[in-house]
């Protein structure tokens, strides 16, 4: 007798934890659904009101931006009466100082300040072409 009883409850306890289961996966079903469909309605949402617009406009921009003049000549650490021999020579000096430690974002920035540069230089007739 005291055998059925726990084989009984051992039955019922295996159909609980089923139930269980099967309402777990159910749950998680529903809310992965509910989620995908808030995640499309939140980008319909920012669609129409241009929130994707902007933000593409401004990735865009910072990625296009040029550098100043000014800022150039901060980078190569030179005045507006530096002549362009000084300015290559600032230019050779950063560059292979950026080499040796290996910094290929600083001599990115120190080519770019040349590249600003010369367009300058080479308004004025002082450039490297002239």
């Amino acid at each position: 007798m005291l055998f059925g009883c726990i084989a009984y409850l051992l039955y019922w306890l295996m159909q609980a934890a089923k139930i269980l289961a099967n309402l777990i996966i159910m749950g998680s079903g529903i809310m992965a659904r509910a989620l995908v469909q808030a995640y499309r309605q939140a980008l319909a949402n920012a669609s129409k009101s241009g929130v994707a617009q902007e933000t593409l406009q401004n990735a865009v921009r910072r990625a296009s931006k040029t550098m100043t003049e000014q800022e150039a000549r901060q980078i190569l650490g030179i005045t507006e009466s530096s002549s362009w021999e000084e300015v290559s020579q600032k230019y050779d000096s950063l560059f292979e100082r950026n080499a040796k430690s290996g910094s290929f974002y600083l001599q990115s920035k120190v080519h770019k300040a040349k590249e600003c540069l010369e367009a300058v230089y080479q308004g004025k007739g002082q450039g490297p072409a002239s």
